[in-house]
């Protein structure tokens, strides 16, 4: 797909989706048919991401270079904290493998028929720590209760948000895989030591510059203690985790002892 405006406008197929009675439905058939037709990988130079079939668990789409699986989840909603899933039990299998797929988020004006906004979460970011159950209900017909999940997609720091589409205007595509290959390296830490590198980078975001101090950071302390309760060690976990984001790369020491900037 080339980054030229008009070829994201068109939403969806080209067919009718007068059969599908549910405007959810109509919806996904739409924002999927979108993404089949002009969304692209940005793991790999792909330029299209075929269909996954249906009702394949937590996954929507595969990239046919490079194996990278995609869910997409649409909404007209602007892009919040939180985002509704699907079921918890399926969710939490598959976000716990080790191909657990990366997540698109799109916002999209049924009136205009356009796609105003889409996101994509690399896998290293969407992982079962930032999935939620929902209170178990009794859908009409089903003899046992039916558990829903939450993505509280506002956990995920920036650099794990990476824009394709900002308010109607195309990101380029090299741009866009430049900021993907930025966080790779997480994908070779395990699960609980990416969850205090994570936490670390979303502290860091939240000083709000490029260019911080230790204390900056300090200053987060008691949301950290606050997600690792059993740590007794909040500070030297902080100065742990700037060193390894430092040797990947993320970040970089700045002008005097004690600060940092981000790369």
């Amino acid at each position: 797909m080339g980054d030229d405006t008009n070829s994201w406008c068109s939403l969806g197929f080209a067919e009718p989706t007068a059969v599908y009675k549910s405007g959810l439905q109509k919806a996904r058939y739409l924002t999927e048919g979108w993404m089949a037709q002009h969304g692209f990988c940005p793991n790999c130079d792909a330029d299209r991401l075929p269909a996954l079939p249906n009702n394949a668990p937590v996954g929507d789409f595969r990239c046919p270079a490079c194996a990278e699986e995609y869910e997409l989840k649409a909404t007209r909603a602007a892009l919040g904290a939180t985002l509704p899933a699907g079921a918890w039990s399926a969710m939490q299998t598959r976000l716990a493998a080790a191909d657990n797929p990366s997540l698109f988020v799109m916002r999209y004006d049924a009136a205009a028929n356009a796609v105003t906004d889409l996101i994509v979460v690399p896998r290293q970011f969407f992982t079962a720590a930032i999935v939620r159950p929902k209170t178990p209900t009794w859908p009409k017909g089903r003899s046992a209760p039916w558990q829903g999940s939450t993505i509280l997609i506002g956990l995920v720091p920036d650099a794990g948000r990476i824009p394709l589409i900002r308010a109607g205007v195309p990101v380029p595509q090299a741009e866009v895989r430049d900021r993907w290959r930025s966080t790779l390296f997480l994908r070779d830490a395990a699960a609980p030591a990416r969850g205090w590198l994570l936490a670390v980078m979303k502290a860091v975001e939240a000083v709000g510059r490029d260019a911080f101090t230790l204390e900056d950071v300090y200053a987060q302390e008691a949301t950290l203690a606050a997600l690792y309760p059993g740590n007794s060690n909040v500070r030297p976990k902080i100065r742990q985790q700037l060193q390894l984001l430092r040797d990947r790369g993320w970040l970089a020491f700045g002008d005097r002892r004690g600060t940092y900037r981000r790369v």
